[in-house]
């Protein structure tokens, strides 16, 4: 019995390591498509087959300082998202959606990204973002070589990349393929 609990254990402990982890949503930043404290699965190797994409929504391990406020890497002016993240990784967990990957051009247009030239209107998953002063950010940015700009679907209370810049990918977790609690809200993403 001892050997069979051991086993059940370990088993359990090595597919929330490497396969599949449960994560809570801690805040309104992802309403309507999340809930605070709804529960999500997240596919923790999919981005060892393959690079993530944008429109993805996925837990990842924000730059230091994203956790405590809303600390970019460098000076850039207001009109801009911060276009490049601090240097340490934060512990912290976070989840967002992601708008722009390596290479893309990318302003902010009411709340929308505007990448490559191209504004993302068709975002039904949104909560429109009003009138704060990140909801607009035309000056353009070029997101870093291996990273990629993460943004809420609550656009006006969302502290995400337009803060604290773009993530890399050896920062990211995994992505949210599922919600599991609660009941009523148990489906894919």
């Amino acid at each position: 019995m001892v050997v069979i609990v051991a086993l059940a254990l370990g088993l359990a402990l090595a597919i929330q390591a490497w396969i599949v982890k449960p994560y809570q949503i801690p805040s309104e930043s992802m309403e309507p498509t999340l809930d605070v404290g709804q529960r999500v699965l997240v596919n923790r190797f999919i981005y060892d087959l393959h690079d993530p994409s944008i429109g993805d929504i996925i837990v990842f391990h924000p730059p230091a300082g994203a956790d405590n406020g809303t600390e970019c890497g460098v000076p850039h002016p207001p009109d801009e998202a911060c276009p490049r993240p601090t240097k340490e990784e934060s512990s912290q967990n976070f989840i967002k959606r992601i708008v722009a990957g390596p290479g893309d051009k990318l302003s902010i247009k009411n709340g929308h990204p505007v990448v490559n030239g191209v504004e993302k209107t068709d975002e039904p998953y949104i909560i429109p973002c009003g009138s704060a002063g990140a909801c607009n950010l035309p000056k353009t940015i070029t997101i870093p070589k291996g990273m990629y700009f993460m943004m809420g679907d609550n656009r006006g209370a969302s502290d995400d990349s337009r803060f604290w810049g773009p993530v890399p990918k050896e920062w990211i977790i995994g992505e949210a393929f599922a919600t599991y609690w609660p009941p009523d809200r148990i489906g894919l993403l």
